[in-house]
């Protein structure tokens, strides 16, 4: 990332008020071709689509060199099952594995996940811009498993289904990449014996939506357990307990995370030199993404420590304060402000 960049995404963001981005973004016509890697920079990508939350789709000279590319298929193409098992022991899971990380998968012909970086064989995409899936609720508030189904026609049970837009289609060839933004709700369906390999990943662009996700589970299981909040001993705590086993993450576990991240782009700048702050563009994490994630990371931390949610967790264990933290990046931000 370059100064100019960096400058467009703040200045982006400050746009927005206070809105995600994933709620303002634009529905495009089409979904983008990626074709070569060589006229294509991570800048390109990043004021696109990473910025602006809209999808893409890489060709696959963009995983030419993989090795699994190689060794994971056979000679005419198709996954190469004794290899995985050989090579990796355990089968990978099959049809369909929620993924917090990189994860492999494979999927049999017409399989598919129902409403991911991911790489396949040769699959369908119907992906919806965040908010369309509101009309998709049926009568109970819950999401259809497959929008392709016989009933989800049925409008006792989807009664708002005809305000939904129609998807992005996307036919996804072996070896090409599909970017799919935050909040884009998709289902997928394998044309034919499928190896995934997708990654989802939390970055400075979409650090507000995963906090907003957050604070959403954690109304609706105060919701659910309302009844009980005043005769239930620490309520709130067990309200925080749940929504981990539900979502995987609390509100203690989030502000850890944010604590790891900052402190790591906070070593970073500390060894940015006056002649370091513009560099050529790599795979590193470079000067200008690390102010950049400091910003980033000091908007929602001040987002956190306001929350009465939180104000409730016990941080006395912690080992550094959130709003000690919370005052450090805003210090950095304010000294990196001019760079």
């Amino acid at each position: 990332m370059d100064r100019e960049t960096r400058v467009f995404a703040e200045s982006y963001f400050r746009g927005l008020r206070g809105r995600l981005p994933s709620n303002v973004c634009r529905t495009p016509g089409r979904v983008d071709f990626i074709e070569k890697p060589d006229s294509f920079s991570y800048t390109d990508f990043f004021k696109g689509y990473l910025l602006p939350n809209v999808p893409c789709v890489f060709s696959s000279a963009f995983t030419e060199s993989w090795g699994s590319r190689r060794h994971w298929v056979t000679p005419s193409g198709k996954p190469d099952f004794d290899y995985l098992l050989q090579n990796y022991g355990t089968p990978l899971p099959r049809v369909y594995s929620p993924c917090l990380c990189t994860s492999h998968l494979t999927g049999s012909t017409s399989t598919g996940t129902p409403w991911m970086w991911t790489t396949t064989v040769s699959s369908t995409w119907g992906p919806l811009a965040p908010g369309q899936e509101e009309a998709l609720r049926d009568c109970h508030g819950g999401l259809p498993y497959d929008v392709t189904a016989p009933s989800f026609l049925d409008s006792r049970l989807h009664p708002v289904c005809e305000h939904c837009s129609p998807p992005l289609e996307i036919t996804q060839e072996a070896g090409e990449m599909v970017f799919v933004p935050s909040g884009w709700h998709h289902q997928v369906h394998n044309l034919e014996d499928t190896i995934s390999i997708n990654h989802n990943w939390v970055n400075g662009c979409n650090l507000a939506n995963m906090w907003h996700f957050l604070q959403q589970e954690l109304c609706t299981v105060q919701q659910e357990i309302s009844e009980w909040r005043n005769t239930m001993p620490d309520w709130h705590h067990h309200c925080q307990v749940i929504m981990r086993s539900c979502s995987g993450i609390n509100f203690e576990e989030f502000y850890h995370f944010l604590e790891v991240i900052a402190k790591r782009r906070l070593l970073l700048v500390k060894d940015i030199g006056p002649g370091e702050v513009e560099c050529v563009e790599g795979s590193g994490l470079g000067p200008q993404q690390t102010i950049f994630d400091i910003g980033r990371i000091a908007e929602v931390l001040a987002s956190v420590v306001v929350n009465p949610d939180f104000q409730r967790v016990d941080t006395s264990m912690f080992s550094q304060q959130p709003e000690d933290l919370l005052q450090q990046l805003e210090e950095v931000v304010a000294a990196t402000e001019s760079l």
